[in-house]
C-alpha cells in the first residue's frame, strides 16, 4: 500500500517580505507569484499520487492559513483539489482547526468541494478503503490542552491481522518543541511503543515545515511544507511517499516546491569584489522564484557603495523578494569620491567637509545623495 503523506499547504499564505528590495516590483505581485506557487505544488503532489499509484493522500493540518480565508482562496483550493484522481483525506491543524469556524464547514468550501475530498476532523478510526485505516488526530481548537496523538493511541488495540493503519496527526513533537510544559506537544515515547506493539504502522504528522523523521524510526515523520515559507527552513518543498509492504514501512522524499528563500554573504573591499558580485546575482537559477536575503560585509569607497545599490536596484525587480544587510558595511570615502562630483565653489567645499566627518551616518548620506545626484 502506498499512500503520500502532505501537511501544511497554508493556502491564503502572505509573506511581506515578498518584492522587497530597493527598488522593485510591488509586494502585489510577487505575493500573487507565490500563492500560485503554492497551488500549483497541491496539483504536482496529486500528480505525484497518481504517477506512484497511491491510494490516498493524507494532509496532516493546516491545509489553510486560517478559517478566515476568503472565497477566492476556497474556490482556487477546490480547483486545485479537483485535479486528483485519488481520495484526498484533510485533517483540521492549530491554523485551520476544526472549531465552529472551520473552513471545510462553510458553505463555499461545500459548493465547491470535489466528491474525492474527505475532512477528518472527527478524532478516532477512518476507513479509507478495504484493509487501510487512518486515525485522525484533529486539532478542535488553537490551543489543546493535551497530546492529541498520544489521546488517540491510547484509544487503540493493535490493528487487526491484513489492516494498514496510519495516524494523522498534527503538532510540534518533543524531541523538537523549545517548550517542554506544553501539554500539546506530541510524545515520541508513545508513538514509538504504538509502532511496536502493532497499533499503528505509520505516524504521520504535520506543523513542522522541514521534511524530518525521528531519530532511529522513520516511521514518524513530518513531510514538511510542499513549498517554502520561511527563510529558516532547512528541508522545505517536499512531500512523502509512503510504502507499507509485508510489515515494513518505507518513505522517499518527493519534491514539487518550486520556489527558494535563500541566504548569502558577500565581502566587498574592492571593484572586483562589486563585479563579482554582480555576476553572482545573475547567475542566481529562476530569480523570480527566489527570496534572497544578501549580508554584505567589508570596507567601500563612496563610489564603491553606491555601485552597491545600483547593483542591486539592477537585480532587484526580477528577484521575487532581495534583501540587503549592510549593517557589517562600512563606507570610508577619499578624496576620489569628491573629485568624481565635479563641483566647485561652495559645493566642493561642503563635498568635502562631508567626506572629512566620515563617523557621522548623517554626513555621508548627504555626501552619497550627492554623488547620486551628480551622477544623473
Amino acid at each position: 500500500m502506498r499512500f503520500v503523506h502532505t501537511a501544511d499547504w497554508q493556502l491564503g499564505m502572505t509573506r511581506r517580505f515578498l518584492g522587497a528590495g530597493r527598488v522593485g516590483q510591488t509586494v502585489g505581485e510577487a505575493q500573487a507569484r507565490f500563492a500560485q506557487a503554492r497551488l500549483d505544488a497541491v496539483v504536482a503532489l496529486g500528480e505525484v499520487a497518481r504517477e506512484q499509484g497511491a491510494a490516498f493522500v493524507l494532509v496532516c493540518g493546516d491545509v489553510f492559513e486560517s478559517n478566515l480565508v476568503g472565497p477566492d482562496v476556497v474556490g482556487r483550493a477546490c480547483e486545485a483539489l479537483r485535479t486528483f484522481t485519488v481520495p484526498v483525506l484533510l485533517l483540521p491543524g492549530n491554523h485551520d482547526p476544526a472549531d465552529a469556524s472551520l473552513v471545510t464547514r462553510r458553505a463555499d468550501f461545500a459548493r465547491r468541494c470535489p466528491p474525492l475530498v474527505r475532512v477528518l476532523d472527527s478524532p478516532g478510526v477512518h476507513e479509507v478503503a478495504p484493509g487501510i485505516e487512518v486515525v485522525a488526530a484533529p486539532w478542535a481548537t488553537k490551543r489543546p490542552l493535551s497530546d492529541l496523538v498520544g489521546d488517540r493511541l491510547r484509544a487503540l488495540e493493535p490493528a487487526p491481522e491484513g489492516v494498514v493503519r496510519v495516524l494523522a496527526g498534527h503538532g510540534a513533537v518533543d524531541v523538537l518543541s523549545p517548550d517542554a510544559h506544553d501539554p500539546a506537544v506530541v510524545r515520541t515515547d508513545a508513538c514509538r511503543a504504538a509502532l511496536a506493539d502493532g497499533r499503528v504502522h505509520y505516524v504521520a504528522l504535520g506543523d513542522r515545515h522541514s521534511t524530518w523523521a525521528l531519530h532511529g524510526e522513520p516511521r514518524i515523520a513530518y513531510s514538511g511544507a510542499p513549498e517554502v515559507t520561511s527563510h529558516e527552513e532547512t528541508d522545505p518543498g517536499n512531500v512523502l511517499l509512503v510504502e507499507v509492504v509485508g510489515g515494513r514501512t518505507t518513505t522517499t522524499p518527493v519534491r514539487v516546491g518550486r520556489w527558494a528563500f535563500t541566504r548569502d554573504e558577500a565581502h566587498v573591499d574592492a571593484d572586483d569584489d562589486l563585479a563579482a558580485l554582480d555576476a553572482r546575482l545573475s547567475a542566481v537559477p529562476s530569480p523570480e522564484r527566489t527570496a534572497l536575503r544578501l549580508t554584505c560585509e567589508g570596507t567601500v569607497t563612496l563610489r564603491q557603495r553606491t555601485r552597491l545599490d545600483e547593483i542591486t536596484e539592477a537585480h532587484a525587480p526580477v528577484f521575487g523578494a532581495l534583501e540587503i544587510d549592510t549593517a557589517g558595511l562600512v563606507t570610508r570615502p577619499d578624496d576620489a569620491d569628491v573629485d568624481a562630483l565635479g563641483l566647485t565653489g561652495f559645493a566642493a567645499d561642503t563635498a568635502r567637509e562631508l567626506a572629512a566627518a566620515e563617523d557621522d551616518p548623517e554626513a555621508l548620506d548627504a555626501l552619497a545623495l550627492l554623488h547620486r545626484l551628480a551622477a544623473r
